[in-house]
This record gives structure tokens, C-alpha cells and sequence, in this order.
């Protein structure tokens, strides 16, 4: 068995390590290690140990004298065994570690939730798992987890994860959520439910809603949306993209915080506990943000695409617009059309905002389907600006 193997991938050079490196051997491991390095041309050196099953002082110290060439040197897939020794001798807190992820499939098993970043699976009765659409997710993972923590310290139910593992070429975290069943499951079952989930759905909204954070922990769904209207600068008319812009920047601040994808699939009961989850796009700001967001996944993102708001929340069709309007209905405490109606302008008004520029962003414009679908937001951004006013609620 070869000890040390290599392989490049673009500028980074990966050092695969096997087996045992001690005294005996570390001579030539270095010497390996010396003449891969100059039959490649690289910028950075990461080490895979996931196959290296001890390594004594004198393979520390060929780390070492790397680590002085390649500052910015980091060893993964280390295993438990291996890890210690890093950890008892310093190593973890001079170079970067990542200890070797479990591996487990989701083949076969029930999808339910999906959102923008990852699709969350149930694994078996008593536990869950986020799978993360990008490859590269341990940084989006780690700080997940830290919005999770943030979340559950200030008193929202949530469910913290407890393990992260490679999911083929991805990673996954992974929740314990006995017997949970998301409130879209729940309607789906019985839509006589609608009304007892509406108010569940509601009033966890309003204690998040009433939750101040710190501005510094989490982004400010402001600055998104004014994002979001500058990007369409080019594509609406100066005075209405003037207006539309004005609106948004003219909304009051606010630290409370937003979940900013909440919807009945991000919505769990567990033993007669509501929790919430897929916490990555927490953040603060004031509510017709985060109304926007329901709108698009109750009706926005469904106008144009039929059957893709019932198959990603996994509700009647039928249910989506009385979802919708009861919801609204039971947040603000009223059931004045005329105040609701202008709820739903100033939510569909900035919704309709969003998924402009995503279909422009993903090419919409670049055939003829796409095209109409553009034109159609387009025609509906600008009906709304002739009415709308204010974004304040």
C-alpha cells in the first residue's frame, strides 16, 4: 500500500495519506511529499487523512514544515483515533481540521421539506435530515446552526442539530424529530384542519415577529430587498422603478426577527409542540418582508408554474389562496377586505419583486417561456405601483 498518492483539483494540491506514518517510515513520506510538490504546479496544499490510521511525532513534524511553506494548510477527513492526536499535541489549534464525516444515503426515504439551500429528508421516526444543495455547505452548515442556537436561546422552538454527515457528494445535518409531522402533511391528511393549523401557523409567526436580535447576528431583510429593487433598474421604467425603490427604502427599521422562508413545510408539530426548521434564512427586519415571502410560496411562485406551489408544499391546490387569506386574517385580527387586500398588494408587490429578478438572474431572458414569464411580473409590479402607496402595515 502506498502511504502517500496524490491528486489536483484546479490550484489546491490534495496529499492523500494511508496507513500508519511513524519513525520508521517518515523519511520517506517526506521525500514523497518533497517530489509530488515539484511535479505540480499549486497554490495550496490540503491533506486527506481519511485513510490514515496513526501518525507519531515524526509525521507531526512533516506537517509542521509544511505548514511554515503553506501557511494556509488544512487536513481532512481525519478520523476520531487520529483526531486526538492532533488535539493532545496542539495541532488543532495551529492548522485547520475537519474531522471525517458518517456517510449515509437518503435513497428511498420521504422528502419533507425543500427550500432555496437544501432538501430535508425523514430518515426514520426519530430523526430528519438536511441535505445541502451545495457540495461545498460546511460553512452555510456550521452557521445554520448557529442561527438554530441564536433561535432557541431567545425562545423559538427549534430543533438543533446534533451530527453533520456526507451525503454523497454533499453533507447533511442531521435533527432528532420524533413522530413530527409538518403542518403541510397535516392539512394534506385532513383539510378539514386548515383552521386549527392556521392558528398554530400564526401565532408562532407573531412570537417570532416579537422577537428582538441583535442587528450584527443576522442579515437585515431590508438590505435584501433593496437589492432585489436595484437589480431592476434596467428592466422597469425610471419612474416606476424610482417609486418601487422609494417604497422599499422607506419601510421603517425593525430587529425583530424574521424566519424569511416560512411555510407549512418549515412548520412541524411534534407531540402537540409546534417547532420550526430549515433556520439558514433567519433574519431581522419589519414583517412585510416576511409576508412577501408567504405570498410567493402560497400563490406568487404558483401563478405562472401550476401544480409547483401544491407539489413543493404538498397541500391542495384549492387550499393555497384560503391558506393565504386566513392567515392574514388571523395575524392582523381582522376581517376588513379592504385592509387585507392592501396586506396582499404590498406583499405580492415586493414577492413579485423577487422572483422578477430570480428568473431574470437564472436566464429567463434567454427564451421565449422564460421571456413571458418576465413580462407577466413585470405587468404585475407596475399595476401595483399605480396603487400602492406605503409598505407599512
Amino acid at each position: 500500500m502506498e502511504i502517500v498518492t496524490s491528486k489536483i483539483e484546479g490550484k489546491v494540491l490534495f496529499i492523500i495519506l494511508k496507513g500508519r506514518i511513524d519513525s520508521q517510515n517518515a523519511a520517506d513520506v517526506e521525500n514523497k511529499i518533497t517530489t509530488i510538490k515539484g511535479e505540480n504546479n499549486f497554490e495550496d496544499i490540503i491533506i486527506d487523512a481519511e485513510s490514515l490510521e496513526y501518525i507519531s511525532s515524526a509525521g507531526l513534524r512533516i506537517i509542521l514544515r509544511l505548514r511554515k511553506e503553506y501557511p494556509n494548510i488544512k487536513i481532512i477527513n481525519v478520523s476520531s483515533d487520529v483526531y486526538e492526536i492532533f488535539d493532545m499535541t496542539g495541532f488543532t489549534e495551529m492548522i485547520k481540521l475537519e474531522k471525517a464525516y458518517r456517510k449515509l444515503s437518503v435513497d428511498g426515504c420521504e422528502i419533507i421539506g425543500r427550500g432555496a439551500n437544501g432538501e430535508v429528508y425523514r430518515l426514520d421516526p426519530d430523526t430528519i435530515i438536511k441535505v445541502y444543495l451545495n457540495p461545498d455547505s460546511l460553512d452555510d452548515i456550521h452557521r445554520e446552526r448557529e442561527l438554530a442556537r441564536r433561535a432557541f436561546v431567545l425562545g423559538i422552538p427549534t430543533a438543533i442539530p446534533y451530527d453533520v454527515v456526507k451525503v454523497g457528494n454533499s453533507y447533511g445535518s442531521v435533527f432528532e424529530l420524533l413522530n413530527a409531522q409538518s403542518f403541510s402533511k397535516i392539512i394534506n391528511a385532513d383539510p378539514s384542519k386548515i383552521d386549527e393549523v392556521v392558528k398554530m401557523f400564526v401565532d408562532l409567526l407573531k412570537k417570532i415577529h416579537s422577537t428582538e436580535v441583535l442587528p450584527e447576528d443576522m442579515p437585515d431583510m431590508k438590505a435584501v430587498a433593496l437589492d432585489w429593487a436595484d437589480f431592476l433598474k434596467d428592466y422597469l421604467p425610471s419612474d416606476k422603478w424610482q417609486k418601487l425603490y422609494n417604497l422599499i427604502k422607506a419601510v421603517p427599521e425593525s430587529n425583530m426577527m424574521m424566519h424569511g422562508d416560512y411555510h407549512t413545510k418549515n412548520v412541524m408539530l411534534q407531540n402537540g409542540e409546534v417547532l420550526l426548521i430549515d433556520m439558514d434564512t433567519l433574519c431581522h427586519g419589519y414583517p412585510i418582508f416576511e409576508f412577501a415571502s408567504i405570498f410567493n410560496a402560497y400563490i406568487g411562485f404558483n401563478k405562472l408554474q401550476e401544480d409547483n406551489a401544491p407539489s413543493f408544499l404538498g397541500i391542495p391546490d384549492e387550499l393555497l389562496v384560503p391558506f393565504w387569506e386566513k392567515t392574514i386574517t388571523a395575524y392582523f385580527e381582522t376581517d376588513d377586505k379592504e385592509y387585507l387586500d392592501s396586506v396582499t398588494d404590498k406583499a405580492s408587490l415586493i414577492g413579485y419583486t423577487r422572483l422578477m429578478r430570480r428568473l431574470i438572474r437564472r436566464n429567463g431572458l434567454e427564451d421565449e417561456k422564460g421571456r413571458a414569464k418576465i413580462e407577466f411580473y413585470k405587468e404585475q409590479i407596475l399595476t401595483l405601483l399605480d396603487r400602492v402607496d406605503s409598505l407599512e402595515l
